[in-house]
C-alpha cells in the first residue's frame, strides 16, 4: 500500500468564477509546492482542460485525474472522476449534449478559457458552464459508471449546491458509494446526522477556484498501487471511491 496526498476537486480558468491564474501549469506547479501526489481537475460541466492538465501534471511528477463537477437538474453539484483521460472526454461529450445553453457573460462569470499544455489560450466556451444540466441526480451515478467512472456528492457540508442543503437529507437513492466534505471537522457530524454515510469513504477536497485555495499536504488515501504506475493508481482510486 502506498500513501497518496490528494486534492480531488480543482477548477481551472475554464470554470466560471475560476481565476484566470488557474491555468493547467499553475495548478500543477502549486501541487508541487503543496507536496501533493494526486490531483483531479473537475471543472464545471466540462473536462476540456483535462488534456492540458494531464500534460502539465505529468511534467511535474504529479499523478493527474480527469474529472468534472457536474451540476444536476436539481442544481446539486456532484464530482465525477475517471480512470482514463479518454473516458473523461467521452463523458464530457455525453454531458455536453445535456447542457442547457445560456450565453456566458464574461464580465460577470469569467472568460471560461480553454488552454493547451503550455497555457496558451486555444478557445473559450461561449455558454455558461455552471448552470444546471438536464441530468438528474438519480441519473448521474449510472452515467459516470457507464464511462468507467465514479460519481459522488460534492461539499455535502455547504449550503450552496450541496445535496443535503438542496434535498434536506443524504438520500438513500441513488446509492452513492462515497461523498465529499469541504471541512474535515464536519465529517463526524455528518456521519452521525446521516447513518447512510457510515462505512462510506469521505473525501476532503478544496473546491479551489484560486491557486491559494489548493489543499496542502493534509489528506491522503492509501491505495494498493505503486506511484510509478499512474494508470494503476487511478484505477485503484476509482475502485476505492466505489467502496471496493
Amino acid at each position: 500500500m502506498s500513501r497518496f496526498y490528494y486534492d480531488l476537486h480543482l477548477h481551472s480558468c475554464l470554470s466560471p468564477c475560476g481565476d484566470d491564474e488557474m491555468t493547467p501549469n499553475n495548478i500543477a506547479g502549486m501541487g508541487v509546492v503543496a507536496q501533493l501526489d494526486l490531483m483531479a481537475l473537475t471543472d464545471h460541466n466540462t473536462c476540456r482542460n483535462c488534456p492540458a492538465f494531464f500534460a502539465a501534471a505529468q511534467r511535474q511528477g504529479i499523478i493527474p485525474v480527469a474529472g468534472m463537477e457536474l451540476t444536476t437538474a436539481e442544481d446539486i453539484h456532484v464530482v465525477c472522476l475517471f480512470p482514463t483521460l479518454e473516458a473523461a472526454l467521452a463523458f464530457n461529450d455525453a454531458v455536453d449534449a445535456q447542457r442547457i445553453r445560456i450565453p456566458n457573460r464574461p464580465e460577470v462569470f469569467g472568460a471560461q478559457l480553454q488552454m493547451d499544455e503550455n497555457d496558451n489560450v486555444t478557445g473559450s466556451d461561449p455558454d455558461l458552464l455552471s448552470n444546471a444540466t438536464q441530468i438528474t441526480v438519480e441519473e448521474a451515478p449510472a452515467l459516470a459508471e457507464r464511462f468507467g467512472g465514479v460519481c459522488y456528492p460534492a461539499h455535502i457540508d455547504r449550503e450552496a449546491n450541496g445535496i443535503v442543503a438542496v434535498l434536506g437529507v443524504f438520500p438513500a437513492t441513488p446509492p452513492f458509494s462515497c461523498a465529499e466534505v469541504h471541512d474535515p471537522a464536519n465529517a463526524a457530524v455528518y456521519r452521525e446526522r446521516f447513518p447512510l454515510l457510515a462505512g462510506k469513504p469521505l473525501v476532503v477536497s478544496s473546491d479551489a477556484h484560486y491557486l491559494w485555495d489548493i489543499s496542502g499536504r493534509e489528506h491522503f488515501l492509501e491505495l494498493d498501487a505503486a506511484p510509478e504506475d499512474p494508470d494503476a493508481v487511478r484505477a485503484k482510486l476509482i475502485e476505492r471511491l466505489r467502496g471496493r
